[in-house]
């Protein structure tokens, strides 16, 4: 009988435990952060995860950010319905479209393009609503491009859709040096025969005394000297410094008269929120009554451009003024005043600048910029400073033995 061979069991392989593969890194930018409300020292430049494109939306690579006095008025918490912190600042921008997010029509990648954002512009990516971006012209650079959105847009409707200017016409503005009063001097001069009041911190009267009529102190009793000059007042007064200055506007008009207010930059006193400056800016504004604008036959309005876009809706519009201003720049009707371009480590020199009131036109952030080479030096000498300071303070608390006590 044949033997039976047993079957061959093979051993059991033995079970190799599940290796997760790596997770790729998290892609990262470089981004303006506001930690928190208050000083400079409450802005940090740090890496944040990178954004992406949502539907709608699109994905804009900086070029250029531009910095507005409401950005100040935001790091010290001195606006309506400020926002949670951190958050990456930032209202306008200027680059190029990295991605097209779904359903998003009339863009695609390698636009030059600008855009308003609700913050988050100031970051080396940025996602953005298609409502609020706008193709560049050809021979605009995308420094002109991150100057031209909050400034210009504010001073044409300001001017054109507000104030109704018109040939012959005399108006009053106010930092008629910054961003947005060097917009409104240059658009004056698409109209005959306009004269345009400005005031000015003084150490800025050479540099645009060129842009206006006449040029005053704001610190003087400006509203005496354009009375010397113009005896019935002014047609539109534009403010953006609010408090006793409007009163002072108002008072500067003449019959069928315009004020617009679209700034309050008089409660920014110092480099944190001043609750004085803050209600003393409120309080000295003079009750309005209607009765009397009946009889005095005058107008009194606001303006304030992110609300307009971002709480009512207004893109279509925007977009209008935006391709009107466009033309202006491509005709070169237009150019933007660019007073300093700065690197993102630099931001607090910047906005320094910006609220000392030292810029002669727009201040930029640039994300590719390098930063300014730190003053070694003065680094060394000022932790000198504050080691003998210290060992001066330690020196002043020893307190000296004495036998028997």
């Amino acid at each position: 009988m044949a033997e039976t061979q047993a079957p061959t069991v093979e051993p059991a392989a033995e079970a190799k435990p599940d290796v997760e593969a790596p997770a790729a890194p998290t892609k990262v930018m470089k981004s303006v952060v506001l930690t928190g409300f208050g000083g400079l020292k409450m802005l940090k430049v740090q890496q944040k995860p990178e954004v992406t494109a949502a539907g709608g939306e699109l994905l804009v690579r900086v070029r250029a950010c531009g910095m507005n006095f409401p950005d100040l008025m935001v790091r010290q918490g001195v606006i309506d319905t400020p926002p949670k912190t951190p958050v990456i600042m930032g209202f306008e921008c200027s680059g190029i479209v990295e991605a097209v997010g779904e359903n998003t029509t009339g863009f695609k990648v390698g636009d030059r393009v600008i855009g308003f954002t609700n913050y988050n512009a100031w970051a080396e990516l940025v996602n953005i609503n298609a409502n609020h971006v706008f193709k560049m012209p050809d021979n605009m650079s995308f420094q002109d491009g991150a100057a031209l959105p909050m400034n210009y847009v504010t001073a044409y409707i300001l001017l054109f859709d507000m104030a109704n200017l018109r040939k012959g016409q005399s108006l009053l503005v106010h930092s008629v040096g910054g961003g947005v009063g060097n917009a409104i001097t240059q658009l004056c001069k698409t109209v005959e025969d306009v004269t345009v009041f400005g005031t000015a911190s003084s150490n800025k009267h050479e540099a645009i005394k060129a842009n206006v009529s006449h040029i005053f102190d704001h610190n003087v009793d400006y509203a005496q000297e354009v009375r010397k000059v113009a005896a019935e007042g002014v047609d539109i007064v534009l403010d953006c410094m609010c408090g006793d200055d409007t009163n002072k506007g108002i008072m500067l008009l003449k019959p069928m008269g315009k004020y617009l207010l679209y700034g309050s930059s008089n409660i920014v006193t110092g480099e944190t929120k001043s609750f004085f400056s803050f209600a003393k800016s409120w309080w000295q504004v003079d009750k309005v009554n209607p009765i009397k604008l009946f009889d005095e036959n005058k107008v009194i309005g606001g303006f304030q451009l992110r609300r307009l876009l971002f709480n009512q809706g207004q893109h279509g519009y925007v977009r209008e003024v935006i391709e009107k201003l466009f033309k202006m720049y491509s005709a070169g009707k237009i150019n933007p005043t660019i007073d300093s371009v700065w690197a993102f480590e630099d931001v607090s020199d910047a906005m320094q600048k910006m609220q000392d009131r030292k810029n002669v036109g727009k201040v930029l952030l640039d994300p590719t910029a390098e930063p300014k080479p730190k003053d070694v030096e003065a680094e060394k000498a000022a932790v000198s400073t504050d080691a003998e300071s210290g060992d001066k303070q330690e020196k002043k608390e020893e307190k000296p033995v004495q036998d028997g006590k």
